[in-house]
């Protein structure tokens, strides 16, 4: 029976803040993210939306609430979060048809993801804000 070859031992815990994440795992992670932040606020967003559509006492409440700071910066991370996952999910479906999947083009189109999703943001929420 032959003898495996001397190799590198293998980690025993994982130092997450010394591991180097390529800008394409940032984004499959923000998309993950993304995902799961709008699902949870998904009863908030019915409730505004039910709220701006309903009579006037419920859109008086809607606009109380509307003009809450805090309120419009959870509602721009929500933006934030639908155009990533848009994006992102656009770049996904690319690399699911074999397109794009050469690193040079995969890192390309990642930081395109993140380049758009924020400046769509930012040109988005300085609009409605």
């Amino acid at each position: 029976m032959a003898e495996a070859s001397v190799s590198k031992p293998r980690p025993k815990h994982l130092d997450l803040v010394k591991i180097r994440l390529p800008l394409p795992g940032f984004v499959s992670i923000l998309h993950r993210v993304s995902g799961a932040g709008l699902f949870l606020c998904l009863p908030l967003l019915v409730w505004l939306f039910g709220a701006s559509l309903g009579s006037p006492e419920q859109l008086e409440s809607f606009r109380a609430v509307i003009g809450n700071p805090f309120v419009k910066l959870i509602l721009l991370g929500l933006l934030w979060a639908y155009l990533h996952h848009f994006c992102a999910g656009i770049r996904f479906l690319l690399l699911d048809m074999h397109k794009g999947i050469e690193l040079p083009q995969a890192r390309f189109t990642a930081a395109v993801v993140l380049a758009v999703s924020l400046g769509l943001t930012v040109a988005i929420g300085v609009f409605t804000w």
